[in-house]
């Protein structure tokens, strides 16, 4: 049984969730996202269960070691932990969601003490081959409160039976385990090459609940990357530029140019 915590998400864009604790209750988190706590909380910080385990949630993205926040004061205690990158926290009561919920890896923040963290991989080999960002799952395994990031604005579909919605695999922050996922090609060579999207598309099939994320880490990283490679390449020829103009300059006082 997972500890029944309370919470309250605070933020818009930047958000962060605090958790509410009572005597003997527990949070688990990521290493490193805790961003304050109160008198009485006492860290644990250890593999979450064996080498085993630590070993899946690296392979997932997340740390290899995982932080146990106890409270052993009289009264409530309280810890908070921030997002790492602009977005929203979502809350999944996996009680709701038949014990289990799968999500993009890197997306878990922290979950009440009882929810297990594992690593799931897509069924089908085309998904393991081509899928990218979406091969390698999460699935948080409980009857708690677990809570997610996701990049951007969060968009939230309930698939009825039978419906499908294609999505580029870094887009999908998390979904239900009944949901079915699948990968297909981009439709036309055109557009695979020119199209700027990908060679492939994740396609999601009801029934089940779909969270979807606008802005994923791996887009604002390259979107970083590509900006940073401009700017470097700009003050590259900015230095060649004054460095050709010294030359210059020079050479003319050593051949005794005095024109200038």
């Amino acid at each position: 049984m997972a500890d029944e915590i309370d919470y309250k998400i605070i933020g818009s864009e930047m958000q962060l969730v605090e958790i509410e604790l009572d005597t003997n209750e527990a949070v688990r988190a990521e290493a490193g996202a805790m961003m304050y706590m109160g008198p009485g909380i006492k860290m644990e910080t250890s593999t979450g269960g064996g080498l085993l385990k630590g070993l899946k949630r690296a392979f997932t993205g997340e740390s290899f070691f995982i932080t146990s926040f106890i409270h052993q004061g009289n009264d409530k205690g309280y810890v908070a932990f921030g997002a790492p990158y602009p977005g929203k926290i979502i809350a999944l009561d996996l009680g709701k969601f038949g014990g289990s919920f799968l999500c993009q890896k890197d997306s878990f923040l922290c979950a009440a003490n009882g929810i297990d963290i594992e690593m799931a991989l897509t069924k089908k080999i085309g998904a393991g081959l081509f899928g990218g960002e979406g091969f390698i799952l999460q699935r948080l395994k409980g009857d708690g409160l677990a809570f997610v990031h996701a990049g951007g604005t969060i968009v939230e579909k309930d698939l009825a039976p039978g419906e499908t919605i294609r999505v580029d695999t870094g887009c999908i922050t998390a979904f239900e385990e009944r949901v079915t996922y699948d990968i297909q090609l981009a439709g036309g060579f055109k557009n695979a090459l020119f199209g700027g999207e990908g060679l492939v598309l994740a396609s999601l099939t009801g029934p089940g609940k779909v969270y979807l994320q606008s802005l994923p880490f791996s887009r604002l990283a390259d979107r970083i990357v590509a900006a940073s490679r401009y700017n470097t390449g700009s003050q590259r020829e900015e230095s060649s530029g004054i460095a050709g103009i010294g030359s210059n300059a020079l050479g003319g006082l050593l051949g005794g140019d005095r024109s200038f």
